[in-house]
């Protein structure tokens, strides 16, 4: 079964479950448009989260997912809030769905895991979840070590579930490259940054603007978790602590609280402008219809051009 009726959507794409942004005006906006919004749960309490899916299902009443960082000590409770509410979607990160699935499979709840390899993608389908998001290192925020290029035909070659692809991709080129692979959709992360409904500062919206393909960085290898952000005077400062050997209490002291600085005060100076190395192409701020609307067109249009591209042209024999 495809990706868009396994999940009840109009057009294969998943807006990414980002921390501190995937928030109800998003999320809601981009279920209205027939993609599939995705709370981020990341930092919330129990009732946060009911709240705001809550607040989601007053925006829209098509489906949508949440996000589940699996290692957080909350997830129980976090789960217990998504049955009780009837969120029928699921996609998980930071940990194994292992230990939920049974709960999550009695309650009819599709379950999608973001992978960065090929190993956890096959570990996943063993476990039985419904489709997976394969996400490159490409990605703002949380990343892996292997391309989005790279990646993808591997993990589309090595499972038989369906495979969202994830990482670099802003445009219908990119939709259509991801198609060209194996994938059977697309999550975007950064793309929807720069939309009217995002709700996020606006100083973080003309950063990603701004940014071109060398803008971002990637912090936190040395302590194991590697974060994409754009470059400014805090990352700069992380990075040379980093190249000093500073203890990983000493990195999470500078970075306590700047996601939250950058999202909602605007400081994009001191706070961490989480964003991908496809920032180059978001170039404007515009809504959640349109953006997904002309994307896919865009995308239908390339996939249409190249069902008429030779790669090979064939040449007449010419007898001596």
């Amino acid at each position: 079964m495809g990706i868009t009726k396994l999940l009840g959507i109009k057009y294969p794409i998943f807006q990414g479950g980002m921390a501190q942004i995937a928030l109800s005006p998003l999320v809601g906006a981009v279920s209205n448009a027939g993609g599939l919004g995705t709370i981020g749960s990341g930092g919330f309490t129990a009732d946060r989260l009911r709240e705001e899916i809550r607040k989601t299902k007053a925006i829209t009443d098509k489906p949508f997912a949440v996000n589940l960082m699996l290692m957080m000590n909350n997830i129980p409770e976090l789960i217990q809030v998504v049955i009780e509410e009837g969120v029928k979607i699921v996609t998980t990160g930071a940990g194994t769905p292992a230990p939920y699935m049974p709960i999550f499979k009695e309650h009819g709840i599709k379950v999608i895991p973001v992978v960065p390899s090929v190993k956890l993608a096959k570990k996943m389908e063993a476990l039985g979840v419904d489709a997976i998001v394969a996400e490159g290192t490409e990605s703002g925020g949380h990343v892996g070590e292997t391309t989005t290029m790279a990646l993808l035909p591997q993990v589309t070659s090595a499972v038989s579930i369906p495979v969202v692809a994830a990482g670099g991709i802003a445009d219908g080129r990119g939709i259509a490259a991801a198609f060209a692979l194996g994938a059977q959709g697309v999550q975007l992360g950064t793309r929807f940054l720069t939309t009217d409904e995002c709700p996020t500062h606006i100083n973080f919206k003309k950063a990603v603007i701004e940014a071109d393909d060398t803008s971002t960085t990637v912090t936190g290898r040395s302590v194991g978790a590697p974060v994409r952000s754009i470059k400014n005077s805090m990352i700069a400062e992380y990075l040379k602590l980093e190249r000093e050997k500073a203890s990983r209490d000493k990195l999470e002291e500078l970075a306590l609280g700047s996601l939250r600085r950058a999202v909602f005060d605007g400081d994009t100076d001191r706070g961490s402008v989480m964003a991908g190395q496809i920032s180059g192409l978001c170039k404007e701020i515009t809504t959640v219809e349109k953006m997904i609307t002309s994307m896919f067109t865009e995308a239908q249009e390339v996939l249409n051009r190249l069902g008429n591209v030779t790669l090979v042209e064939e040449k007449e024999s010419v007898l001596e």
